[in-house]
């Protein structure tokens, strides 16, 4: 998409250190593991996609920062906290040495619909995206991530039983776009290995 990566909120960032890299090693690992499977990355054209996130309290988060996507490698100095959002106003606040992700109203989004998923995989893949369209709701095609209207259909999705139980859900406006989600990463991790191989 011509727009990748472009921050569509209201943003504040407060330019702060890494926050120590045990908050977020296991994430990193997590991390990794998409980076290696193609499913976070660069595109043909150099420009990164993908960002994962947790859970601190509430529904305050750690995130991958924006234009991380295409880095082989992340340390504690690429990732950033919302520590503050708005959904009906799109806006959202973050602290660290980067900005958090452009799709991070997603990611909370999905905390405040839902209190007990506690992790976010935003990924990139075809035939996953076109496969979860035949098979489960989807956000609607009209409507672009980072804006309020994905924020609401996000919250209009996880209503859905089904959603809720597969973990996964195809971005329709957002192609190759995919959200998993689950309690920890385990269960993010394995809703996406779940529908990679389902027929």
């Amino acid at each position: 998409m011509k727009d990748e990566g472009v921050i569509k909120f209201k943003y504040s960032w407060i330019q702060e250190r890494p926050m120590p890299y045990e908050w977020i090693s296991e994430l990193n690992k997590w991390r990794d593991k998409l980076y290696k499977a193609g499913l976070v990355g660069k595109d043909t054209n150099g420009v990164g996609y993908g960002n994962i996130s947790i859970r601190l309290e509430r529904n305050n988060f750690i995130i991958t920062g924006s234009g991380t996507g295409s880095l082989t490698k992340l340390n504690a100095e690429h990732y950033s906290k919302v520590t503050a959002y708005d959904l009906t106003k799109n806006m959202l606040t973050s602290v660290g040495p980067v900005k958090a992700s452009s799709e991070s109203l997603t990611h909370a989004a999905i905390y405040e619909a839902v209190p007990e998923l506690n992790v976010v995989f935003h990924i990139h893949h075809l035939a996953l995206w076109e496969k979860l369209q035949t098979r489960l709701p989807f956000t609607a095609k009209h409507i672009e991530y980072g804006t309020t209207a994905m924020a609401g259909e996000i919250a209009r999705l996880l209503k859905d039983p089904q959603v809720l139980q597969q973990g996964i859900v195809a971005m329709g406006g957002h192609r190759e776009g995919v959200l998993s989600f689950g309690k920890n990463l385990e269960d993010a991790g394995r809703s996406i290995d779940k529908w990679l191989v389902a027929p």
